[in-house]
């Protein structure tokens, strides 16, 4: 049943969101269409940070944590190689020290299969979820549905490949192992080096992040939510609502607040829950080639590069390193020029870097790679950060969890027959 309101005296909105991204812009849209009076808070404008520069795929075969055992083999390189494809700065690594012995812990077998199991609970509700937020707003061919690819070259990978296919289908992720012809018939422009590799038919990439943010903005805007862009600096609840503290207008009141400013969360998370979140950053980056729009049908992940190129409107856009510097460091852009480097050899001739463009953005992380999706202090605050490198792919799921929980209270453990138990996403998890 939909929320019918009328705005409420003394307050500026029902419902304020914190965060402009991918996050807060569904559930903002999702909000409105029930009937809710919502207000838009971020410090820039809607639909930059990392959901502008994401890599525009629906990793819905993406089941699995950020990391598994292997991570502590790779820990000296990721200290020593400033361009590697996963990079700890040794000069944070005190900061991240707290954070990176919490993903350890999550790696023992127990944890490992919570998390798993969360993920997948998500990405299996989130394209259906994507059809109904892109339907109501007429924006399905944003969309492109023709799955994609993980590749490899080298033979003795083979069997990596093999284990991570039967691991997937064990999830009920669909993973159908290509012959390096088959995968070149599909895609002409790859270079004989591959070798074969997994299909995902239920994947998905958008046309371009930017476009889908835009499009979602507008819709929300004739819904009558209004975007500001203001920095929350902290917010208090109390019997009325909640009351956040800016550092323009000075204090925007709510009846309700919903936290969705992705790794810039954790603070205003502990001012007003009290709660302090072990969520840190993975900053990644992302080299967008405007002369490369048709080299490739589909996004591409390379096994051995670690790295994704996706095919957008604008262009092919390479993203997938990721770094641990946290979020005061100037971007190490050499980071995003690696990736056309790491590119040469996939293709029968070099990709065309003519006017490419870099970028680094933020990743919210969590040390169990889940995100925090709940509703606390008696309904008032909501929450809806975290996803790391899923944002985009469960940002529509997210929404319609959110949606039920402003409308049913923090009381609500199932959401709906549609939608994932809300359990596993609980902030009560890092404070029990």
């Amino acid at each position: 049943m939909a929320h019918t309101s009328s705005p409420p005296p003394n307050v500026d909105a029902e419902i304020a969101v914190v965060g402009a991204g991918i996050i807060g812009i569904a559930c903002a849209l999702a909000l409105s269409q029930q009937g809710w009076q919502v207000l838009v808070i971020d410090k820039q404008r809607p639909g930059l940070g990392a959901s502008f520069g994401n890599a525009g795929h629906m990793a819905t075969e993406q089941v699995f944590p950020i990391a598994d055992t292997s991570i502590l083999t790779r820990l000296p390189s990721m200290l020593l190689d400033p361009m590697g494809p996963l990079r700890l700065d040794w000069r944070y690594l005190p900061k991240a020290l707290p954070w990176f012995t919490k993903l350890l812990l999550n790696l023992r077998q127990t944890p490992y299969q919570a998390s798993t199991a969360g993920i997948r609970a998500l990405n299996q509700s989130s394209l259906s979820a994507w059809h109904r937020l892109l339907d109501s707003i007429n924006g399905r061919a944003l969309l492109k549905e023709d799955g994609s690819f993980l590749i490899y070259e080298n033979e003795a990978s083979a069997p990596e490949i093999k284990a991570l296919q039967s691991r997937m289908n064990a999830q009920n992720v669909a993973a159908d192992h290509w012959q390096g012809d088959a995968i070149r018939k599909f895609a002409p422009q790859l270079s004989t080096s591959i070798q074969g590799g997994l299909f995902f038919p239920d994947t998905a990439h958008v046309v371009d992040p930017w476009q889908v943010s835009n499009a979602l903005v507008m819709d929300a805007q004739r819904n009558g939510v209004r975007f500001i862009q203001e920095d929350v600096l902290s917010g208090t609840t109390n019997s009325q609502g909640v009351t956040l503290r800016t550092a323009q207008t000075g204090t925007i009141r709510a009846n309700k607040v919903l936290i969705a400013c992705g790794a810039h969360s954790r603070k205003l998370t502990a001012s007003l829950t009290g709660n302090k979140v072990p969520l840190d950053t993975e900053r990644g980056y992302h080299l967008m080639l405007p002369n490369e729009k048709a080299r490739l049908p589909v996004a591409i992940t390379s096994l051995e590069r670690r790295f994704i190129m996706t095919p957008m409107e604008e262009g092919l856009r390479l993203a997938g390193t990721v770094e641990f510097a946290g979020l005061e460091r100037p971007p190490n852009i050499e980071r995003a020029w690696k990736l056309h480097q790491l590119s040469q050899g996939l293709f029968c001739s070099d990709l065309d870097i003519t006017e490419a463009s870099p970028w680094m953005g933020f990743r919210p992380s969590l040390p169990d790679s889940l995100p925090i999706i709940d509703c606390v202090k008696d309904g008032k605050v909501l929450l809806a950060f975290g996803h790391h490198h899923l944002g985009l792919t469960q940002a529509a799921v997210t929404a319609e969890i959110i949606a039920n929980l402003a409308r049913q209270g923090e009381t609500t453990v199932h959401t709906s027959n549609q939608l994932p138990d809300v359990f596993p996403y609980r902030l009560s998890r890092f404070t029990s």
